[in-house]
């Protein structure tokens, strides 16, 4: 099985999980949910949020406007549930 199938199999099922089996999971990965929610920590994530963020500012990344990421976003939507 894929790591996408995986992925989306557990989405599927924490979406319609009872508390009881949240609860479990959630303790099962409580110090691996904590630890990714601390991005900021994160050297490489940091470093990689800066070098885009440069490019921004000096214009060698020209970026997206809000118009054509509501419209790449739509376009997705659409082929992925057909709305």
């Amino acid at each position: 099985m894929t790591t996408a199938a995986i992925r989306n199999k557990l989405y599927d099922f924490i979406r319609v999980a009872d508390d009881k089996k949240l609860q479990a999971i959630y303790h099962l990965l409580e110090n691996e949910i904590e630890q990714t929610n601390e991005w900021w920590k994160d050297k490489q994530i940091v470093a990689e949020l800066d070098a885009r963020y440069n490019a921004l500012e000096s214009g060698t990344d020209k970026g997206v406007t809000k118009e054509q990421l509501k419209s790449s976003v739509d376009k997705v939507r659409q082929k992925k549930y057909g709305k």
